[in-house]
C-alpha cells in the first residue's frame, strides 16, 4: 500500500530516519509499490527499493542516520 504521508510509513521507519529522510523512503516506496504491482514480492522489493534510496542521501554513523553531504 502507498504511503500519503510519513505518519503513515511504519513505525520503525519512523523512528530511525530524520523527516528529509522519510520523505525520501516515501517517495521511492511509493514509486516502486506502484512499479511492481502485482508482482508476487511487490512490497518487500519497494521497501528494499526505498531503503536504497535512503542510503544513497543518508548514512548511519554512531546509531544515527545522517546526510551524506555533511562529510564532503
Amino acid at each position: 500500500m502507498p504511503y500519503a504521508t510519513n505518519f503513515d510509513l511504519p513505525q520503525p521507519v519512523r523512528h530511525v530516519l530524520p523527516e528529509h529522510a522519510q520523505d525520501i523512503y516515501r517517495e521511492a516506496f511509493n514509486h516502486a509499490f506502484v512499479t511492481y504491482a502485482g508482482s508476487p514480492a511487490g512490497e518487500e522489493r519497494a521497501h528494499r527499493i526505498a531503503w536504497g534510496a535512503v542510503k544513497h542521501s543518508y548514512r548511519k554513523v554512531d546509531g544515527a542516520w545522517v546526510a551524506r553531504d555533511e562529510f564532503k
